[in-house]
């Protein structure tokens, strides 16, 4: 870019996960550093950025219906860029280039920091660049990031995955489970409270098993508990656990540390045992159902959710019933329902028994009917009480007549409010802080159309409002652990990070 031009402008169109909307804020941070600008609302980019997800049957429709509808526009304009990422990269490698030939980047998982090198290489050449490498060799936290949010960040814990789920095509997109070192997590943890980010998400794959790298299978609790030693941190969540890995210590620090919230995501995927040793998920319904109890029992706020499959490889009328028995003592608040969907590459794939589109969604809608009212009654017994709400950006304004806003309570739940009463000290900004008292349920959200309680402005409104997000240079290695020896773990031999 000579000294004249205009710096390019960047769009990132994000499918798919937490882990994929973080790495996208890895590829924003990069591309600022290397000049390029975000696309305004409206103007046309010199640059679109696929970052794609490889979970879903349609996930390949979607990515190569959309580039299809790009290739107009690389035609009027050669030179705009476009470049495909993420876990269908990783999977189709070269085959986006030869179904796509206008596309002129493709990088997989494990190399998002290539991204503003294979462009330039791309426009020097005037070709395609295609680079997949078959393991992580630098950290994603070591790369800048630009958040999406003035108020709440991820954090990534770990990446990669060490199950082998015969459903999930994950392990082999995102590789071996690597876990970040204790000390850059905090690091980076401190880094965006001093930005004003009041709540953090820990972020894994397989979150509760962080430590298994360097030997401590009771790192995460241990990184819960530090935490809450974050001056200025408001709220701390995590996502997402295995039930196989889940302990009592994880249970005994979110319960003891203040900033953790009372909210757990707990995925169950089967309630028959049958379909969930297929799965090869390492645990057992009433292993499932002890573990809410143990929560319960220690928090009885807490706000359980989970994801569930439909319509697995062989699943029978009876296997089916056995979910809608886990989920009606499950009692979740609620639940991500999936119609099962073979993914290649995956042993469920080619296994006997496949079930017929209309059989799984008639499953589907009686799973959903059933935690639909389970939701809604879980819900009815949140109305009278008092909840503290962080403002929330993405769900905007209920709508115009009413005025409602809406913010998330600290254990999750969707909340919609009124922002009036003597307590509104001026305008209530998204990453505000405010209390209400819910006055009525719906299965998918709370309402509360009473005056607020108390409104407290945050800094992290102050950006909100301005359009300012916390922009973190990486988390490089060499940082303290917690302060005890047994959390400063050497780096594991043949390690890259």
């Amino acid at each position: 870019m000579t000294e004249n031009q205009a710096p390019r402008a960047y769009q990132i169109r994000t499918f798919g996960c937490q882990m994929n909307v973080h790495d996208s804020e890895r590829l924003a941070g990069q591309l600022e550093e290397a000049g390029y600008v975000a696309a305004t609302a409206g103007a046309k980019p010199d640059l679109i950025v696929f970052n794609t997800c490889a979970v879903r049957e349609n996930a390949d429709n979607k990515l190569y219906g959309t580039l299809g509808h790009l290739r107009p526009a690389k035609v009027a304009n050669p030179d705009l860029q476009i470049a495909v990422g993420g876990c269908l990269a990783q999977k189709d490698r070269g085959e986006i280039v030869k179904r796509a030939p206008w596309v002129d980047v493709v990088f997989g998982t494990h190399n998002i920091g290539s991204l503003p090198t294979l462009l330039e290489r791309a426009r020097h050449n005037a070709a395609a660049e295609v680079e997949i490498l078959e393991s992580l060799e630098t950290f994603p936290s070591t790369l800048p990031a630009r958040r999406e949010s003035s108020y709440a960040s991820w954090v990534s814990v770990s990446v990669g995955c060490n199950n082998t789920c015969t459903f999930c095509i994950v392990p082999a997109l995102r590789g071996k489970e690597r876990d970040r070192r204790p000390g850059e997590i905090l690091a980076e943890v401190e880094a965006l409270v001093a930005e004003g980010v009041l709540e953090v998400t820990l972020l894994g794959q397989n979150v509760n098993s962080y430590g298994v790298e360097f030997g401590d299978r009771l790192a995460f609790g241990k990184l819960l508990r530090a935490c809450g030693t974050v001056d200025g941190l408001e709220r701390v969540r995590f996502t997402s656990p295995h039930p196989a890995a889940f302990t009592s210590d994880v249970i005994d620090a979110m319960a003891a540390t203040p900033n953790v919230c009372h909210q757990l995501h707990m995925p169950l995927q089967s309630g028959s045992d049958r379909v969930l040793r297929e799965m090869k998920r390492s645990y057992r319904s009433a292993r499932f159902l002890n573990i809410l109890d143990e929560v319960r029992a220690a928090m009885p706020d807490a706000a359980i959710t989970t994801d569930i499959i439909v319509g697995f490889p062989g699943e029978t009328e009876e296997d089916f019933q056995a979910t809608l028995d886990v989920v009606a003592q499950a009692r979740f608040s609620s639940a991500f329902t999936f119609q099962y969907s073979k993914r290649p590459g995956t042993p469920a794939a080619t296994m006997d028994g496949q079930l017929p589109k209309e059989v799984v969604q008639e499953r589907y809608d009686r799973l959903v009917e059933l935690q639909n009212a389970i939701s809604w009654d879980e819900n009815k017994k949140i109305v009278g009480r008092r909840v503290e709400l962080l403002v929330a950006a993405g769900e905007g304004r209920k709508d115009a007549e009413t005025q409602r806003m809406s913010g998330r309570a600290r254990d999750g739940r969707l909340v919609h409010f009124t922002p009036t009463g003597a307590h509104v000290d001026r305008a209530v900004r998204p990453g505000d802080v405010v209390e209400t008292t819910v006055t009525y349920a719906a299965p998918h959200h709370l309402v509360a159309d009473g005056d607020l309680l108390s409104h407290r402005r945050t800094r992290a409104g102050d950006n909100a409002e301005a359009g300012l997000r916390p922009k973190t240079s990486g988390v490089t290695l060499g940082l303290p652990g917690f302060g005890a020896p047994a959390l400063q773990p050497e780096p594991v031999s043949g390690c890259a990070l």
